[in-house]
């Protein structure tokens, strides 16, 4: 126990830290317990079990579905509906935000829905003269209330199903088992409707408005003293090289945006530019290094750009934008220095946004985090590469974007398809859901060479890791004395009382550690507690599921808040201020409901 419970803790400080990617600490948790195996318990067949666990495969398959959905463009057209609607009304801004992203969360993985909707709803605000901020976080815990109205709605209602099912087994006198895919739809239905009050009437109020309504991001990320323009005089030694040659130094912290010849303007790669006297180069860099350059060169400062307009006059398509970085990006982990972003792309960073802070300067060397927000300038070729790549979240809607609109028919259909046979109980979900795959490959949904590309294996290996953990603490008797150590608080505590426990202190732990790492810890020790109380393990197997899913109280709980964290320009404080409330409120309302639909004692 001892073992088990130091690689809990080991686990725990990485998952907060992220010294190491989640995916990573997660395989690194796996091999430590197979290496262990005289204390853990974990042979090396029950070490990599978690790859072949329904649940896994079920995540994997779910993930392909999703991205057929997106490919068909069907929530495009549900958000452009969603913003006709709303027009300049915010607070029908707000109900059409909850009102189409939840429903569509119980029935796709609520994690690509917000990646799909974050740059739709930004530009709703931004057209309807309402801060961004006001919508993009309501946009995420909508999601996660849509998360619970289905089996299928977040991974973690699956690995949580799967875990319940595996204990029953193990302890049939435990009396759980799967969750049906409407299982607990009654309960998310009353979730749903209770936050969605709350973030139109509360929550609103609470909601800072942190992104100006003006769409200015030159404003809004305050980059007026790091954008300057400067002439090339007769007498510079600059003359002659290109400007790869002249300012491609990478001990400076400069990017040439532009150069402006004669009233032309050019903005594609200048690398292989030639300078000219008297062009203009618009530049951006710190004060220091700005100064550096034009004593040693001989420049002559004319001032700089002081908005999108001046930097970009004559330009009718947007030319810089936001973009966030999901998990199971390439740029996780790297740094802008030694991603080659910049090469792929065309593209010159302006600014770096990371957990709320914003740097402006010198953030090559910055390990990139999943939720991390970058002003990107780029031709507009470019633009159209980095919205189609799955590694990136443009949080700008483009026209031009090529979606299989003809197939929509087919996505529909086989997603109700893959609900309506587990729901039937015809096939369980994992078959139904690889059934989806295939059938979404045969339809044209989705192409061959697209099914690789549609997994975040991140999070395959973030369960496949975490999963041994949880038969970790069964195997060692971990669970049953934690759980009789939380039990204990029953001679305090009604059997509710101890069940509310559970809630808050799953919900306390998905805020600084993954949500699906959450219920492999919290689901058995709440198992072990409730049969130490002759309660309803099943009712305490619910409590956990959802507090892990409803993790409102800091960006880093769950992923949709990380990426709505750098468009929505929030600070931590902000989610705490809003999330703490919520998740209060639907602490008791869970509770209360999961103790009138199943009781909180042993029928």
């Amino acid at each position: 126990m001892l073992v088990v419970f130091a690689l809990i803790l080991l686990a725990l400080v990485l998952f907060a830290t992220e010294w190491l990617p989640i995916d990573v600490t997660a395989i690194l948790v796996m091999v430590l317990l197979m290496v262990l195996e005289p204390w853990t318990q974990i042979t090396p067949r029950e070490g990599i079990s978690g790859f072949a666990s329904p649940a896994t495969i079920t995540v994997l398959a779910m993930l392909i579905l999703s991205t057929g959905i997106n490919r068909t463009g069907i929530v495009q057209k549900l958000g452009k509906k969603m913003a006709a609607f709303a027009g300049t009304d915010r607070r029908k801004q707000l109900a059409a935000t909850i009102g189409i992203t939840g429903p569509i969360s119980g029935v796709i993985n609520n994690t690509p829905v917000v990646a799909i909707l974050v740059p739709v709803i930004a530009d709703l605000a931004h057209e309807g003269k309402t801060s961004p901020s006001k919508l993009l976080m309501p946009l995420s815990f909508a999601s996660m209330f849509g998360g619970m109205l289905t089996l299928i709605g977040t991974s973690t209602n699956i690995l949580a199903s799967d875990i319940s099912a595996q204990l029953g087994e193990e302890s049939p006198e435990l009396g759980l088992h799967a969750f049906g895919m409407f299982e607990f739809t009654q309960l998310g239905v009353i979730v749903f409707v209770v936050g969605a009050l709350y973030l139109m009437t509360v929550g609103v109020r609470l909601l800072p408005e942190r992104v100006p309504v003006e769409d200015d991001l030159v404003e809004e990320y305050a980059l007026q003293e790091y954008l300057a323009d400067v002439v090339v005089p007769a007498s510079s030694s600059l003359i002659g090289q290109t400007v790869g040659e002249a300012l491609g130094d990478d001990t400076l912290d400069i990017d040439v945006l532009q150069l402006i010849r004669y009233g032309e303007r050019f903005s594609e790669p200048l690398a292989r530019k030639e300078i000219h006297e008297n062009d203009t180069l618009r530049v951006r860099t710190n004060r220091q290094t700005l100064e550096q350059i034009m004593d040693a060169e001989g420049l002559t400062f004319l001032g700089g750009p002081q908005s999108e307009t001046d930097l970009h006059p004559d330009e009718e398509e947007p030319v810089l934008v936001e973009v966030v970085i999901p998990s199971g990006s390439f740029l996780v982990g790297e740094t802008l220095a030694s991603s080659t972003f910049r090469q792929r792309y065309d593209a010159n960073v302006l600014a770096f946004r990371t957990r709320g802070e914003v740097v402006r300067d010198r953030f090559e060397d910055i390990r990139i985090r999943v939720g991390d927000t970058v002003l990107v300038q780029a031709p507009p070729d470019s633009l159209t590469r980095l919205v189609q790549n799955e590694d990136f979240i443009v949080a700008h809607e483009f026209d031009d974007v090529d979606y299989r609109t003809e197939k929509i028919p087919f996505a529909v259909a086989i997603i109700a398809g893959v609900i309506a046979l587990p729901a039937l109980n015809i096939y369980p979900i994992v078959v139904s859901s690889l059934a989806g795959v295939v059938a979404m490959i045969g339809t044209g949904v989705l192409k061959p060479n697209e099914l690789y590309k549609s997994v975040e294996w991140n999070v395959i290996f973030l369960l496949a890791g975490v999963i041994p953990l949880g038969t970790a603490l069964q195997e060692t008797g971990a669970a049953s004395l934690l759980g009789d150590a939380v039990a204990a608080t029953s001679t305090v505590l009604p059997a509710i009382g101890v069940l509310w426990v559970f809630y808050m202190a799953t919900g306390l732990l998905t805020s600084v550690i993954s949500n699906n790492a959450s219920v492999v810890l919290m689901i058995p020790v709440a198992a072990s507690a409730a049969q130490s109380i002759g309660a309803n393990a099943f009712a305490f197997v619910l409590a956990v599921t959802f507090a892990a899913s409803t993790a409102f109280m800091t960006p880093v709980g769950y992923q949709t808040n990380l990426f709505v964290y750098g468009p929505g320009g929030y600070t931590f404080s902000d989610f705490l201020r809003v999330g703490a409330p919520l998740q209060l409120l639907l602490s008791v309302v869970t509770v209360l409901g999961i103790a009138f639909f199943w009781g909180v004692r042993v029928p």
